[in-house]
């Protein structure tokens, strides 16, 4: 058992996720030394207010030997499993400033199936506990077409939307990864107990929370952003006014994820979020597998109808995304707020924006601003 396996498991107990303080510190001192500070109290006052309440609880040993015992592993970033790439997006949003999106230490998984190959390329389907016929079938629809198309589904295990769209990429024989606010012992929620099980013979079970956590409000809304984070796009499919899904759904945003809505009856509360979010233009509308695949773009996927995709390289960026890299220039840079008067798209939106398209290779700083990457070089005539 590595030092830094036992580090990472005794980091997860004693800081309720996200900690970006300590992620920072465990980036600047590495997981041994930041351990080992941190029981000490040794450590800057930010990191000292997110430990001090649980940094005596050293039970690494046990929670390593307690998940093993459940079939359970620890994945962490010194893994090959690690999904570095996805998993970026946090990091890169957590030093524009944005709050909340931390990335986790390390996380606790519980399947067959790779967390990295899992979370490549991915489409997250979400929605309403309380959802009505119309969502559950489309959910487990989308699911179930995703899943032929060999694109792995990631939710959250709820009843109602989530739980159809497992069920429905378990029935295509596809992977469905389940991403939970408790430990993966903690057997809620209850009535899907056995459907967790069979999503862990096919994908993987995550959490960030040590064994015998129990759910919690807050950490629902907490590993919203692991769902977003770790797929390309996220799908809601039915939704409240203000509901989780809904804040997945601005969280994916926030991150430069793709963001999807289906549409639903005009008057079904539980569509009114879904609505909102194709109006506001938050969210593209999507009808099929077809128009999902189409939005996230991913590479080398067929349509169902087995016709072949073009594929460019704005494939996969959001409506918002789409209108400010067409307002970058192609050689001179252009300032935020000029990015943002062009293409009409909010400032601040604009901001995270633009860093998410320079690591898409779409758009640079440069001198004068932002430009479209590659602007400062002269065109390949075709």
């Amino acid at each position: 058992m590595s030092a830094e396996r036992l580090a990472r498991a005794y980091l997860l107990r004693v800081a309720e996720p996200p900690a970006p303080a300590l992620v920072a510190f465990v980036a600047e001192h590495g997981p041994v030394e930041a351990a080992a500070l941190v029981r000490r109290g040794h450590a800057p006052d930010a990191v000292i207010q997110e430990t001090s309440a649980r940094r005596e609880l050293d039970l690494a040993r046990r929670d390593l030997d307690e998940a093993a015992r459940h079939g359970a592993r620890l994945v962490t970033p010194e893994d090959d499993e690690w999904p570095a790439w996805p998993l970026l997006s946090l990091e890169v949003a957590t030093g524009r400033g944005v709050q909340g999106v931390a990335a986790p230490l390390a996380l606790w998984v519980r399947g067959r199936g790779r967390l990295d190959e899992a979370a490549q390329d991915a489409v997250a389907i979400v929605g309403a506990r309380a959802a009505t016929d119309y969502g559950e079938h489309t959910a487990a629809d989308l699911g179930y077409a995703l899943a032929e198309q060999g694109v792995p589904v990631f939710s959250g295990a709820a009843y109602g939307i989530d739980g159809a769209a497992h069920r429905g990429t378990l029935t295509g024989h596809g992977v469905t990864v389940a991403v939970l606010g408790c430990a993966l012992d903690a057997g809620y929620p209850a009535g899907h107990v056995g459907l967790l099980n069979r999503i862990a013979e096919r994908g993987a079970i995550v959490s960030e929370y040590p064994p015998g956590t129990p759910p919690g409000r807050h950490r629902f809304l907490v590993r919203n952003r692991l769902i977003a984070a770790l797929t390309a796009g996220t799908v809601v499919v039915e939704a409240g006014r203000r509901s989780g899904a809904r804040n997945t759904a601005t969280t994916a945003g926030v991150l430069g994820k793709v963001v999807m809505a289906v549409p639903g009856p005009v008057g079904s509360a539980m569509s009114v979020g879904c609505h909102e979010l194709i109006r506001d233009a938050h969210a593209t509308l999507v009808a099929s597998v077809s128009d999902v695949l189409d939005t996230v773009g991913r590479l080398g996927v067929g349509r169902p109808d087995g016709t072949a995709r073009p594929r460019r390289r704005t494939d996969g960026l959001g409506p918002q995304a789409i209108r400010v890299h067409e307002a970058l220039g192609e050689r001179r840079g252009k300032s935020p707020e000029g990015i943002a008067t062009e293409s009409g798209v909010p400032l601040a939106r604009v901001r995270a924006l633009l860093p998410a398209l320079e690591l898409d290779g779409l758009s640079e700083r440069c001198e004068t601003g932002w430009r479209r990457a590659g602007g400062g070089r002269k065109a390949a005539r075709p």
